[in-house]
């Protein structure tokens, strides 16, 4: 499994943390769901990444990034694939463990190619979906099922089992009309086949005020109305 991980590292354009040969070996150790932040496990069918299958999020990167944050802080290996404006400190603030995340911003031609070099030996590879074609991602869906690895993807992807669309949400912090902006209120809808096939929600900060994302606050006038009833 190492040859993968050797050849992805002599690759032009990629940008990794040190020792990710260490990724291959790591995969085989860990258990079969990977750990979200508790704000995310409503969302996901195993309260979890479960190893093998493939998530669609559909709406914002700070939610993929937030999928990432938990899995690497507690060990585990990410990749980011076809992604160039991926920025670092948002995925810190997120709660991302960047020295377990490797980039490969622009893989062009190879997309195939390194996405599944990089599902032999890493837990979790997120990728752009405009990146491959149905039948490529039909593929590497595959292929992340056998190597027992997590592929998320950044837009819809054929065959995916869970998809996250997240709706636009509404900043807080310029009061008045000055200020910084703090906190950003979403709601999250999850559904997706077979065990994910009940309609999930979850009303998320992402930001909150402290970078990483929060379950939201009740909204007033919801609080109005059941003190009412």
């Amino acid at each position: 499994m190492t040859a993968p991980v050797a050849t992805l590292a002599a690759l032009p354009g990629v940008n990794t943390a040190s020792g990710v040969a260490a990724a291959a070996e790591h995969a085989q150790l860990t258990g079969r769901v990977l750990p979200v932040r508790p704000e995310l496990r409503r969302l996901l069918p195993r309260a979890g990444l479960r190893r093998g299958s493939t998530i669609a999020v559909r709406g914002s990167v700070s939610l993929l990034l937030a999928l990432l944050a938990e899995a690497t802080a507690t060990g585990s290996w990410a990749a980011a694939v076809g992604m160039p404006d991926l920025g670092l400190v948002a995925a810190a603030e997120l709660g991302v463990e960047v020295s377990r995340l490797a980039l490969v911003p622009r893989p062009g031609a190879e997309f195939v190619t390194v996405t599944g070099a990089l599902l032999d030996g890493m837990d979790v590879v997120a990728v752009a979906a405009r990146g491959a074609a149905p039948p490529e991602a039909r593929r590497l869906s595959a292929r992340a099922r056998h190597r027992g690895a997590v592929l998320l993807s950044l837009g819809p992807w054929p065959g995916a089992e869970v998809e996250l669309r997240c709706e636009a949400g509404r900043w807080t912090g310029l009061d008045g009309g000055h200020g910084y902006l703090r906190e950003r209120r979403v709601c999250v809808q999850g559904a997706g086949r077979g065990a994910a096939t009940r309609p999930r929600r979850a009303d998320l900060l992402l930001p909150g005020s402290a970078g990483a994302p929060a379950a939201a606050p009740p909204e007033p006038a919801l609080s109005l109305a059941r003190e009412a009833g």
